[in-house]
């Protein structure tokens, strides 16, 4: 569905509805591996899939998966210490 091999060490990232959790998938050389991460406080910043699939850089992953607007990068919560 999204013309990429599986296999092929490309890195699948899916957002779930709410926009809070994160899911990426990959293929290491000896099996499937996923990475979930569900954001406490407001939603990760995604990009515009009009054409299936997006392709973006480590930093802009580094970003999206910090929770910060990988578009104009400013963190949008930092827990703080009690």
């Amino acid at each position: 569905m999204l013309k990429h091999d599986p296999l092929g060490g490309h890195l699948f990232c899916f957002r779930g509805r709410r926009g809070d959790l994160v899911k990426l998938i990959w293929h290491d050389g000896q099996g499937a591996c996923l990475f979930t991460k569900k954001l406490e406080r407001g939603r990760f910043i995604w990009p515009n899939a009009e054409g299936g699939a997006v392709a973006i850089t480590p930093a802009q992953l580094s970003y999206l998966l910090s929770g910060i607007d990988w578009r104009a990068p400013q963190e949008t919560w930092r827990p703080t210490r009690v």
